[in-house]
């Protein structure tokens, strides 16, 4: 006999009952079991309808009841956007906190800050490039016992020192990279200062001159500042007597030499850098220009590489700052001197002859070098050479000049 609950055979189906209708004996039909048997393998042979086909068969690798109801696909379509619109969301708002890539920058190549100060044409000194473009003052400055001590020379770049008349000394001093506050006393024009001064195309600061300056300074086209017809720059102090008590600040004078249009456009001095000497061979030099009151001394100081001016005697000082003069280079030239104009009082002028050529002895980092002076004109630059013809450099500082008439005016030790 066929066993109808064997594993995985579904079991047959029985008829509902109708609604409201009590089964009797009288109402089902009988069957034998030939019948039943009949029947129920006829219910066998017939396939479960599509809709009835077992869940949880699907061929999904979670098993999944398949194929989904209608209730299932909205939950999952439900969920798909829910997971879409989040994943968008976080996209949108969380950009930020994405770490990003870090762009590799190329290193910043410095260059290097173009320099704020240039050499000064007059000194050779270090200062701003729109130094140069001042005009160059040259002031004549008295050296008599009652003139001294002077006021500004300390602060001149270039001082040229000769005689006067009667023996008696008198400077020009050159002003550019430093604007002194009083400068004096002023005195009046000779006419190889005033050739000396054209070498630097100076402005000319003086108090009248010698016939012959005044003729000069005409016939040259100086750019001149004589005190007679430019008086608002000077003034005269109640300290000293007259006529060694005109003083005058470059910068007043500057300006005025501005207003005239005056430019100074000059060759300056060939420069190097210094280099005191580890053995120096002239510490002590003396230069005799005239007598025992106007003869110069200087002693090198290593300490500073400059060389301490005396004359007379006595430290040569400055009444602005009483400190001792110190110029980085001393040159002496040898210069030939001659009697020119007559004075009023019956004396003679002195004329040097700044133009040619002829001996110099240049005195710096505490060692002396015997060259020879060259000036072509007036306005062409004083230039130094040595025994084979090279020029010879000078230290950044302030040059003081003196003209001697003889080599034998010059030693040094």
């Amino acid at each position: 006999m066929q066993n109808d609950f064997l594993p995985g055979k579904p079991a047959p189906k029985l008829k509902p009952t109708p609604a409201n209708t009590e089964a009797t004996e009288q109402t089902v039909p009988f069957e034998t079991p030939d019948q039943i048997r009949a029947h129920d393998q006829a219910s066998d042979s017939i396939e479960p309808k599509a809709t009835e086909r077992p869940r949880g068969t699907g061929h999904h690798w979670f098993n999944l009841p398949w194929p989904p109801n209608r209730i299932e696909i909205i939950l999952a379509s439900v969920v798909l956007l829910l997971a879409v619109g989040g994943t968008f969301a976080y996209v949108k708002f969380h950009k930020a906190e994405t770490p990003q890539p870090v762009a590799k920058i190329a290193p910043v190549v410095k260059t290097p800050p173009k320099p704020t100060t240039v050499a000064s044409t007059l000194s050779g000194l270090p200062v701003a490039p729109e130094v140069n473009q001042r005009p160059v003052i040259g002031i004549m400055i008295e050296n008599s016992q009652t003139a001294r001590p002077q006021s500004g020379l300390s602060q001149a770049g270039v001082v040229f020192e000769a005689i006067a008349e009667g023996g008696i000394t008198r400077f020009l001093a050159l002003f550019q990279d430093q604007q002194a506050a009083n400068v004096g006393p002023i005195r009046s024009a000779r006419p190889y200062f005033v050739q000396w001064n054209e070498g630097f195309k100076a402005a000319y600061a003086h108090v009248g001159g010698s016939p012959d300056a005044l003729a000069n300074i005409k016939d040259w086209g100086v750019q001149d500042l004589n005190q007679f017809y430019n008086s608002a720059p000077y003034h005269r102090v109640a300290s000293r007597p007259s006529p060694h008590n005109m003083y005058a600040s470059v910068v007043d004078l500057a300006n005025l030499a501005t207003q005239k249009g005056f430019k100074s456009e000059f060759q300056g001095f060939e420069r190097k850098a210094a280099s005191p000497a580890k053995q120096p061979n002239a510490t002590s030099v003396d230069i005799a220009i005239s007598s025992t009151l106007y003869n110069v001394h200087y002693d090198y100081n290593p300490t500073n590489n400059a060389y301490m001016r005396s004359e007379g005697g006595a430290a040569h000082v400055d009444s602005e700052t009483s400190g001792q003069l110190a110029p980085s280079v001393v040159i002496a030239l040898v210069v030939p001197m001659n009697a020119g104009a007559k004075t009023a009082q019956g004396g003679s002028y002195s004329n040097y002859n700044p133009l040619g050529s002829g001996t110099a002895y240049i005195f710096q980092d505490g060692t002396v070098t015997a060259g020879t002076w060259n000036k072509a004109s007036n306005t062409t630059q004083l230039t130094f050479t040595d025994a084979a013809g090279a020029a010879i450099k000078l230290n950044p500082g302030q040059t003081w000049i003196s003209a001697v008439t003889a080599a034998s005016k010059v030693t040094y030790k």
